[in-house]
């Protein structure tokens, strides 16, 4: 890891970053997610949630303008100006949650009843619960409210504030809305207006990463026959494609644990997991299916291609089936987003790190290795600079019970935010009130 370069503070840039925390409101954040955490906002359906953002941001003093993309989803764009000669820094948070949480997804889902997996929010003391309150509306509502404190502070930025808010933030792939999800809101949005110098994603976990994974989706499907509970077995002509799945699933899980050991670097540990099987009719259960298909998410490191991982993919299906004659396997690669990174020594990653660092009041260090996939693959890869920073992940001590597994995505306990606020207030400060020259642009 490069170690953090030091640029002081001014005692007036000082004083102007104590100005804009003192502003800091963990109530008004507390009310503004309860709020936006009570609006459903599912992948490709998020339009209520971002109207109701843009308009609170066109009433905190911002420039704030709602995107539409279908009649269904949209962005949120909001800009503040400063006097000129500076940076434009975007603050950035998707605003879609990764679940409907209707009755169609109780059969894979579970059927959760718990208060982090409900549309619907609710609050205890300073506990905000509901899907999405975490992630992604815990971000949306710190972001809003470093914004809102630094226009009631009154410091004189030179550069420009950006705020964006996309739809389509999920790593999910929405056929039923025109494909939504997989970074279609961010790219939307860096198409159409959103040209910042740096930005900084706010995500779970309390380190500053500068690269993140992108993801592959694979289906690999095995082979046999249609066939008949009636039929003995051994009868000629007929082969299950379902009992020779177990082995074939056994094998992928060997190699995803492999592929993530080969392909770790950088600050990336890109891991992969078998998401699900699909396989025969239960309305037809006297007939073995042809067909067992399983499918997986595995990441991608930045500095492996997509086609790369398509090809060691390619290898260990040869591999298994040289192993395995008898096997009759066929695959695709359905999806695929490439990782992104950004230069260590860039000013947004350095100012990240200065800013963690002056919270913390120790060296950042090497953070904990990164699977997690966002927008920041995009705007990387699009050219802005991105710092990703985030608080930790999940809020201990919820008086309610959280799901297992994903449990915590919709749980958040606002006193866990502000050190995070602080530390991207640092940012902005550190950003917008230098010329950009200053900041080697």
């Amino acid at each position: 890891m490069t170690e953090t370069t030091p640029v002081p503070f001014s005692a007036e840039q000082q004083q102007w970053y104590e100005q804009a925390c003192a502003r800091l409101d963990p109530e008004r954040l507390k009310q503004l997610l309860f709020a936006l955490t009570d609006i459903h906002s599912p992948t490709g359906a998020a339009r209520a949630a971002s109207e109701f953002m843009a308009s609170h941001l066109s009433a905190t003093g911002m420039n704030a303008r709602y995107q539409p993309m279908t009649d269904d989803s949209g962005n949120v764009l909001a800009e503040y100006r400063g006097t000129g000669g500076g940076a434009a820094l975007m603050l950035y948070a998707p605003i879609d949650t990764h679940l409907e949480c209707d009755d169609a997804e109780r059969s894979w889902t579970g059927g959760q009843t718990e208060a982090d997996m409900q549309p619907r929010a609710k609050m205890q003391d300073d506990w905000v619960f509901g899907l999405g309150a975490s992630n992604p509306k815990a971000m949306v509502a710190t972001l809003t409210e470093i914004a809102t404190a630094l226009i009631e502070s009154g410091v004189p930025i030179t550069g420009d504030l950006l705020l964006g808010m996309a739809d389509g933030g999920m790593p999910v792939d929405v056929s039923a809305r025109q494909h939504a999800g997989m970074s279609n809101g961010v790219l939307h949005m860096l198409n159409r207006g959103a040209a910042a110098d740096f930005a900084v994603v706010m995500k779970p976990w309390n380190w500053v990463y500068h690269e993140e994974p992108g993801m592959g989706w694979f289906k690999l499907r095995v082979h046999g026959t249609l066939g008949y509970a009636g039929v003995p077995r051994g009868t000629p002509g007929f082969r299950s494609s379902v009992v020779p799945a177990a082995a074939v699933i056994e094998a992928l899980e060997e190699w995803l644990i492999a592929y993530a050991e080969r392909n770790t670097s950088g600050v990336v540990a890109p891991h992969g997991w078998i998401s699900g099987i699909r396989s025969g009719d239960p309305e037809r259960a006297a007939f073995p299916s042809a067909i067992t298909e399983l499918f997986f998410d595995v990441r991608i490191n930045p500095r492996t291609s997509p086609a790369e991982v398509k090809a060691q993919f390619a290898d260990f299906v040869r591999d298994l089936q040289a192993k395995r004659p008898d096997l009759v396997l066929d695959w695709e690669m359905y999806g695929s987003v490439p990782g992104g990174t950004t230069d260590e020594r860039n000013w947004v990653i350095q100012s990240a790190k200065r800013g963690w660092e002056h919270i913390e009041q120790r060296p950042h260090g090497t953070p904990d290795l990164l699977g997690g996939q966002t927008d920041g693959t995009a705007l990387r890869r699009y050219g802005v600079p991105t710092a990703r920073i985030g608080w930790p992940w999940p809020a201990e001590g919820s008086p309610e019970v959280l799901a297992e597994g994903l449990g915590g995505m919709g749980a958040t306990y606002i006193p866990d935010l502000m050190p995070c606020a602080r530390k991207i207030m640092y940012i902005v400060i550190d950003t917008l009130t230098r010329t950009r020259s200053e900041l080697g642009l």
